[in-house]
């Protein structure tokens, strides 16, 4: 491997200094949230501090790498706009502290994406979003830029033909590309314009054969003035669905590396090393993050993890905030069933569920706690940012 000398400071909680605070992008911030993790290991009930979700499983993108590929089949039930609302009262009412609206759909093609925003922001809920950006015009991103976190949007390549080509269906649709790339550059200028705090970045999730792109997006991501470009491994379902092939990010390295190097004041390319050098085999057993880390599908569907959408996981279905409120699924004795089946010895997540979670970081973090492995104390360190997106 080459000696190459990014140009980003990395501290050992893995968190890149920007321009605005720390961002942690390859770890967690159980330290920033200790009361939770002492409750927690007093074995009390505890309410999620972040929820990833979605307000609709539409999607009008095409992406070979999409994990919702595998979460089929299930209901595509339409959100509507005051089951939203009140599902947004009851994260507030139980203690939810942020909500990213990823999961598996597009919510900007929801009714209820604009008011479920605003309306969590005056809760005091934080709220990320990661989008293609490609419904998420100047009309939409003047309502809501003010009240979100976070953006992150997905693109998969640096330049327009291998984006469509990975995203859409076909090299020669680069209209796609064109229309992603104005709306950002649009909120780009809106957060100078008003002086606003959210971050704005762009994500590529990395399968081996997308390597000739990783340079591309590293230079697409500095052109874009964006704070910052991520770069991130593929998860894959437990029977290899995808085809992702661990094996060979090891090959992609020095090309990784030399990425980093376009970073500069204004925008931060980040590599999740931690994931891509974990060849899709996770050091735990038990999975203790659902508890910290919930997920909620675009039809309603409230699970432990994005993992167990698919109707052939119903067993860890828990319930639909559709049907019932989300306070009433919280505090039901099927949920905490379930999260506690997850942390026993009879679950066995290296062999039960799919690579690499969004609760990944935080499932390690909290087996290494309990195994004595690594201690998670309270940080006496200023907050980074995003600090209620665990």
């Amino acid at each position: 491997m080459k000696n190459y000398k990014p140009q980003i400071e990395i501290d050992n909680n893995n968190a890149v200094d920007t321009r605005e605070g720390k961002l942690i992008l390859d770890s967690h911030k159980l330290s920033y949230h200790y009361d939770r993790v002492r409750s927690w290991e007093n074995s009390e009930r505890i309410a999620p501090v972040s929820i990833d979700m979605a307000l609709t499983r539409a999607c009008g993108a095409m992406c070979s790498f999409c994990y919702a590929m595998v979460q089929e089949p299930q209901e595509r039930s339409t959100i509507k706009v005051d089951e939203a609302l009140r599902l947004v009262d009851d994260f507030a009412e139980v203690g939810v502290k942020g909500v990213s609206l990823i999961s598996d759909g597009e919510s900007t093609l929801s009714k209820a994406y604009v008011p479920f925003i605003q309306h969590a922001s005056k809760s005091g809920i934080d709220v990320g979003n990661a989008t293609n950006g490609w419904e998420w015009d100047p009309e939409k991103i003047d309502q809501v830029l003010p009240h979100l976190t976070w953006v992150r949007f997905t693109c998969a390549a640096g330049t327009p033909e291998a984006y469509s080509k990975i995203m859409f269906k076909g090299p020669e649709h680069t209209h796609v590309f064109e229309r992603a790339m104005n709306n950002i550059r649009y909120a780009v200028k809106l957060k100078k314009k008003l002086g606003l705090k959210v971050t704005l970045g762009i994500q590529m999730v990395l399968m081996p054969e997308f390597k000739d792109e990783i340079i591309p997006f590293a230079k697409l991501a500095a052109e874009l003035e964006v704070d910052y470009g991520v770069i991130k491994h593929c998860s894959d379902d437990e029977m290899g669905t995808l085809g992702v092939d661990y094996t060979k990010y090891d090959a992609l390295y020095d090309l990784l590396e030399e990425a980093e190097n376009y970073s500069n004041d204004q925008t931060k390319i980040i590599v999740k090393w931690d994931k891509i050098k974990n060849k899709g085999k996770p050091s735990y057993k038990r999975f203790y993050g659902p508890q910290f880390l919930l997920q909620i599908s675009g039809s309603g569907l409230v699970a432990p993890s994005g993992m167990f959408f698919n109707a052939r996981y119903s067993k860890f279905h828990i319930g639909n905030y559709v049907d019932e409120s989300f306070k009433d699924i919280f505090n039901s004795d099927r949920y905490w069933q379930i999260m506690n089946y997850l942390a026993s010895p009879y679950f066995d997540a290296q062999t039960m569920m799919g690579t690499l979670p969004i609760q990944h970081y935080v499932s390690e973090a909290l087996d290494n706690h309990i195994k004595e492995i690594a201690q998670i104390r309270p940080s006496q360190q200023k907050e980074p940012l995003h600090v209620n997106f665990l």
